[in-house]
């Protein structure tokens, strides 16, 4: 363990040295990696230091504990007691903290919430789940920027794509991928029938430019006249983008912005995420790799949560957790679910770990 703990902090350094070599700046990948990776370790490193204090002050006071003099013995025992718990502390904090980390977790996000089986209604539920990340995110403190929305002949959305940029975006709303089901009566449902819709939601890791290069070559646009509902025309000019990736199929259209290039910056930023995504999938599965928990596997055809209208009940299946006040949760208040979810995606690593 204490072999492990020099050799973080070993890493540390060497990340922190190479961060200020000219090489490293003249590099923006290599330094946006560095700078990642710092930010990995610095907790880490800083509850090392914090732990090595405490445990040489622990030894220097037990020594204490057989003085001859009463009295110093009874300030050592005292002592120990205070530092016997915080050490204690501070083991559990590194226990948690050496669990592997998503790499993609200080990322921010590309959103993506899709209307699935259920016509009008599976667009209006898919309205109500982009409005709850919304609101989310604005209880979180983070940036949300809409990219694209298709809207639904009766209301909601057939599609809505946003970047959510902020402090642990991507950590938080990973677990939100997946097939969201909903069981109410639709207010045009006269018998009073309760109707079962979906909507699909995918959170990708964000990818940075220089991450994810694309060759021209690689691409076609296709610029067009942007259209509303029932293709009634928006725009006089032909500012709305679609890009093909070409070795991939990948089509991602954007036609919100009047300013054409605004579009394409959009659509290539929607893009690059996805073919991080596939990259990441990829690279996991040549490895055999299984990091990916149960609870946050973020498979899109995983049915992973019931919203429950007549019972006020949302149930997220993975972990079999019930919570009420199902308009609460639509209001944005997400985190008496992704909380359990990323306790017990937590425990799962440290058990993982442990029998590693």
């Amino acid at each position: 363990m204490i072999d492990r703990l020099r050799q973080i902090e070993a890493s540390y350094d060497a990340v922190v040295a190479e961060m200020s070599t000219p090489a490293a700046a003249g590099d923006p990948a290599r330094l946006q990696a560095l700078g990642r990776e710092l930010a990995r370790l610095e907790p880490l490193v800083t509850t090392i230091r914090a732990w090595s204090t405490v445990h040489g002050e622990l030894e220097a006071t037990r020594s204490m504990a057989h003085d001859p003099d009463e009295e110093v013995r009874g300030m050592a025992r005292e002592e120990m007691a205070v530092l016997e718990a915080r050490e204690q502390a501070l083991d559990e904090e590194l226990r948690r903290l050496l669990v592997p980390r998503d790499p993609n977790d200080d990322r921010d996000v590309i959103l993506e919430v899709r209307a699935g089986t259920g016509g009008d209604e599976a667009a209006l539920f898919a309205g109500d789940l982009f409005r709850m990340y919304a609101r989310y995110a604005e209880r979180r403190h983070w940036r949300l920027e809409l990219l694209s929305v298709s809207e639904g002949a009766g209301g909601g959305v057939k599609e809505a794509i946003a970047e959510i940029a902020g402090q642990g975006a991507f950590s938080r709303l990973k677990y939100e991928s997946g097939v969201h089901r909903v069981q109410r009566v639709p207010s045009t449902e006269a018998a009073g029938r309760i109707h079962t819709s979906t909507a699909t939601v995918s959170i990708l890791p964000e990818a940075d430019e220089v991450e994810i290069q694309i060759p021209e070559k690689d691409l076609r646009i296709d610029v067009y006249r942007s259209s509303g509902p029932g293709g009634q025309s928006v725009n006089t000019t032909d500012s709305a983008v679609r890009v093909t990736h070409l070795p991939t199929g990948l089509v991602v259209a954007i036609q919100d912005e009047k300013s054409q290039h605004k579009n394409k910056a959009k659509a290539m930023a929607v893009l690059r995420a996805r073919l991080l995504e596939m990259e990441q999938a990829r690279l996991a599965e040549e490895r055999g790799d299984q990091r990916r928990s149960q609870v946050g596997s973020g498979e899109r055809s995983e049915k992973i949560r019931t919203y429950n209208f007549p019972d006020d009940r949302v149930t997220d299946h993975r972990i079999g957790l019930t919570v009420h006040n199902l308009p609460g949760l639509l209001e944005g208040e997400l985190d008496r679910v992704i909380e359990p979810l990323a306790e017990a995606d937590q425990a799962e690593r440290l058990a993982r770990m442990g029998s590693a």
